[in-house]
């Protein structure tokens, strides 16, 4: 899908002009190809790398204009396994135009990022800090994400809920690959900001993108650092609850077969005590009772005297 947009107070509207100086292509399709190859003269190369999410970032700078691979994330829609991807942006920078490609149909110039801006270099800027923030924004929900799964796993014992860590485990490994392929170019990008027509103003702003990537990079570090070394943890709690599990089935199991024992004694094909006994029946089941009751003391008992010892051990 092809827009097109053009600068009007600072703003960033939609243009009827044949070549207006913003032309934003989003997965666009044959057609719109052999325009960015003839109208721009973009190479099948370069837009091919403009397209694959695996391009790592570079720049470029040629004949008075610059191309910048850029990483971005992808949209998250939150279906199926929790496993959010990165995506490139292609940006074509010339004297008088600007050309934006993106392998989604998202809309990508709107928002406060967008405000008060006065030339196409300041745009290009704009379009590289939404990135960024666009990457907080996620790593904010990557968290979110991994404190509900957390709470969910230490009373459950599926592996989906491990799995979806594995899956913001990975997540977070693409991430930080992009967002440090990123600050490469950024500094490569501030080099050369004079050749590429950036104003004083703007190189400022470009410091400050540096930073906030740095910034981002480390955010990023830091989940994955806690995600990746906690995971065992989390393993470990999966486990600890199926031994509580089967404790119970052992317990509940153990209570059952007593009075089955019980019952089964007074039940043989041959002569037995109480066989004539008019109160027999309820003598039988009283029995069963005790047995259970039996059991039950006997195991509390055994559980209060495991627990006096560990308490004795954790103050030794």
């Amino acid at each position: 899908m092809l827009n097109k947009f053009e600068l009007s107070e600072g703003k960033i509207v939609p243009s009827g002009q044949e070549r207006p100086p913003i032309w934003v292509f989003s997965a666009p399709d044959e057609n719109e190809k052999k325009i960015l190859e003839t109208e721009f003269r973009i190479d099948a190369h370069t837009l091919a790398s403009a397209l694959d999410p695996d391009e790592p970032s570079r720049l470029e700078s040629q004949d008075g204009r610059s191309v910048l691979i850029l990483k971005t994330p992808k949209n998250f829609m939150g279906k199926g396994q929790l496993l959010f991807k990165v995506a490139s942006v292609g940006l074509f920078l010339f004297p008088e135009r600007l050309a934006v490609v993106t392998s989604e149909d998202v809309p990508l110039l709107s928002g406060k990022d967008f405000q008060s801006i006065q030339s196409l270099p300041g745009l290009h800027l704009r379009i590289i800090a939404r990135s960024i923030h666009h990457f907080l924004e996620h790593l904010r929900i990557i968290n979110m994400l991994t404190d509900e799964i957390e709470a969910k796993i230490s009373v459950s014992m599926e592996n989906k809920y491990l799995l979806n860590l594995f899956s913001l485990e990975k997540s977070l490994v693409y991430y930080l690959n992009a967002i440090n392929s990123n600050g490469f170019v950024f500094e490569k990008l501030k080099n050369n900001g004079a050749k590429l027509g950036f104003s004083a103003p703007q190189l400022e702003f470009l410091d400050d993108i540096i930073i906030e990537n740095s910034q981002c990079y480390r955010q990023a570090e830091i989940y994955s650092n806690i995600l990746a070394s906690l995971m065992d943890a989390r393993v470990s709690i999966v486990s600890n609850n199926l031994n509580i599990l089967m404790k119970t089935l052992n317990l509940v199991t153990i209570g059952i077969m007593v009075p089955t024992l019980v019952v089964s004694i007074f039940s043989m094909n041959v002569s037995i005590p109480l066989e004539k006994h008019p109160m027999a029946f309820w003598i039988i089941m009283s029995l069963a009772v005790v047995s259970v009751a039996g059991v039950t003391l006997w195991w509390r008992r055994i559980a209060a005297m495991l627990e006096r010892g560990d308490r004795g051990g954790s103050r030794n």
